[in-house]
C-alpha cells in the first residue's frame, strides 16, 4: 500500500483489549496471598498480646520464678533484640550454676557416706551454698546485667562487674574442692576415686565439670560485657548520678 492510500488514523493497538479490565488472575492470586499472610500475622500478634494480657491479669507483671512469681523476667520483651542472645546464654549459665549446686550437694552427701575426711562439714557447706548462692547469684550478678542491657545504665554494669568477679573467684574455689569447704571439686573427687567410692567420685566429676563449664562461660561473657561497657562510655560518675536519681527502687522496675 502506498503512502497516499494509508489511513493516518489507524492504530497499531488492538481495540479488543479493555483498558479497564481486571488484572490477570495471577496478580489477583498474589494479592490475596499477601492479604492472607498479613491477616495470619495480625492474628498471631493478637494471640501473643492476649496471652501476655492474661498472664498479667492472673499474676500481675511478675512471672518469675514460675511457682512463686516475685518479679517480671522476659528477655524477648525487655532486652533489645541485638543483646537477647547474650543475655539468654548468661541465663542458661545461671541455670547451669543452679544444677551444679544441686549436684554438688548430692556429691557431698555421698562423700560423707564414702568416708570423706570431713564429710559433715562438706555436707553442711554444700547445703549453705545451695540455699544462699542460688538466690544471691540471681540478684547480685545476673539481675544487674539483665537490667544493664535493658536500661543501659552504668550502675548495673558496675554491680555486675563487682559481684560477677566475686562469683568467678568462687567458681575457682569450688573447682579445687578442698575437703571441709563444701565443694565436691577436683581434690575431693580424686580422693573418692582413690577410696573406690565410685558414686561419690562420679558425682564429684559431674560437679567439677559443671563448675568449670559455667566458670569459663561466665568469664568469656564477662570479657564481652566489659568491652561493651567501655564502648558505651559508662563511668563511675554516671553510676553515682543514676543511683542518686533513681535510687534502689529502680532495681526491679523497667524505668
Amino acid at each position: 500500500m502506498s503512502a497516499l492510500t494509508e489511513n493516518p488514523f489507524a492504530s497499531t493497538h488492538s481495540l479488543d483489549t479493555n483498558p479497564f479490565s481486571d488484572p490477570p488472575p495471577n496478580a489477583n492470586d498474589t494479592r490475596l496471598e499477601d492479604l492472607r499472610r498479613r491477616e495470619q500475622d495480625l492474628e498471631r500478634r493478637e494471640q501473643e498480646l492476649a496471652q501476655k494480657a492474661d498472664n498479667i491479669r492472673r499474676n500481675g507483671r511478675n512471672n518469675w520464678p514460675p511457682l512463686i512469681p516475685l518479679l517480671f523476667h522476659s528477655i524477648p520483651d525487655e532486652i533489645p533484640a541485638a543483646s537477647q542472645p547474650l543475655i539468654t546464654r548468661i541465663y542458661w549459665l545461671w541455670l547451669l550454676l543452679v544444677v551444679t549446686l544441686i549436684v554438688n550437694f548430692v556429691a557431698c552427701l555421698f562423700i560423707l557416706f564414702g568416708g570423706g575426711s570431713d564429710g559433715v562439714r562438706d555436707l553442711i557447706g554444700s547445703i549453705v551454698y545451695l540455699v544462699f548462692i542460688t538466690p544471691l547469684s540471681f540478684l547480685l550478678w545476673y539481675r544487674p546485667i539483665y537490667n544493664g542491657y535493658m536500661k543501659e545504665q552504668a550502675l548495673y554494669y558496675y554491680l555486675y562487674f563487682f559481684f560477677g568477679g566475686f562469683h568467678l573467684a568462687f567458681s575457682v574455689y569450688m573447682i579445687i574442692g578442698v575437703p571441709s569447704t563444701g565443694s565436691a571439686g577436683l581434690v575431693q573427687t580424686i580422693q573418692m576415686f582413690s577410696k573406690v567410692s565410685l558414686v561419690a567420685a562420679i558425682l564429684g566429676t559431674v560437679a567439677t565439670v559443671g563448675w568449670v563449664t559455667q566458670g569459663l562461660g561466665l568469664a568469656w561473657y564477662y570479657r564481652l560485657i566489659w568491652q561493651h561497657h567501655r564502648a558505651a562510655g559508662h563511668t563511675m560518675d554516671k553510676a553515682k548520678t543514676e543511683l542518686a536519681t533513681h535510687g534502689a527502687k529502680a532495681y526491679f522496675t523497667r524505668g
